[in-house]
């Protein structure tokens, strides 16, 4: 039954994708493409923050939403124009192969462990790595991305501090999906799921999977601005990418940030951190 709900979502998935063709994708003087993740348009920010930008700018802003890893790979290839991703680590590789001229620390909000009300593992309140101890000790459903994004290299990160390796056990299913699609699966079965939060809060009705584990410092989700490197990729809008990467830092686009989200959930999906060090935020 799983891998049926799995071949409809990809088929679901594949019709409904309308972004550009990475590619063929470049851009043009009046254009600017992002190389963005999942999350950020699951969480409904992306729109927000190109809308204004593109008001701001003039520019048309076109996005090229996927994985953080290949996003990463894309734009190693030098498909788009700047980068706006949430795997530190592998951005920290990206950067020291040279495809990008800056790295910078805009937002960041943090993963949670949503799972059913009834709580079969018993990990409410527990930190996150003890909670995904019980809930392979418990054998208990638990639903992965297993696409390569941020948060599934952020997922399997915390199952090796777990000191578990969930893969092919039977009770550990992957989507190779996007966030808003693995949730749905993870409702469908009542399972247990990793999430950013600002996803979550946008689909948690629908969901019906509470947070079950959260506010763990292990747990935050920090996104950095790259813009890819013209002495690299030529033919890149680096005047656009650099642009934006510039705004988004800027008190008014912060300001923005700042206010996704307060007036439909009562907080804010994500934290500006401009102006704050990486060092504050991440902890291992």
């Amino acid at each position: 039954m799983f891998r049926f709900a799995r071949l409809f979502f990809v088929a679901l998935f594949a019709g409904l994708a309308g972004f550009a063709n990475p590619a063929v994708a470049q851009s043009t003087a009046n254009e600017l493409i992002i190389l963005t993740t999942t999350t950020t348009q699951d969480s409904g920010i992306l729109r927000v923050l190109t809308d204004a930008f593109a008001k701001k700018s003039g520019l048309t802003v076109k996005p090229i939403v996927a994985g953080s890893g290949d996003i990463l790979k894309q734009g190693a290839r030098g498909e788009g124009d700047v980068l706006l991703t949430h795997s530190p680590d592998a951005e920290k590789l990206w950067m020291a192969d040279g495809n990008g001229t800056s790295r910078r620390l805009v937002m960041y909000n943090d993963f949670v462990v949503i799972g059913p009300e009834a709580d079969p593992a018993k990990i409410r309140g527990l930190k996150a790595a003890d909670a995904l101890r019980r809930i392979a000790e418990t054998k208990s459903t638990f639903v992965s991305r297993g696409d390569q994004s941020g948060t599934h290299v952020r997922e399997l990160a915390m199952w090796k501090r777990a000191g578990i390796d969930p893969k092919g056990q039977p009770w550990y299913r992957e989507t190779g999906q996007g966030q808003g699609l693995t949730m749905d699966v993870a409702s469908q079965f009542q399972a247990y799921a990793f999430t950013d939060r600002g996803t979550y809060l946008t689909q948690a009705k629908r969901i019906g999977l509470p947070i079950l584990v959260g506010n763990d410092p292990a747990l935050y989700n920090i996104y950095h601005v790259m813009p890819v490197n013209p002495a690299k990729f030529p033919k890149v809008n680096a005047s656009a990418g650099q642009a934006f990467a510039d705004w988004i830092l800027s008190p008014e686009a912060q300001a923005v940030i700042a206010e996704v989200g307060k007036a439909e959930y009562g907080r804010s999906l994500f934290v500006p951190a401009a102006t704050k060090q990486e060092s504050e935020l991440f902890q291992d």
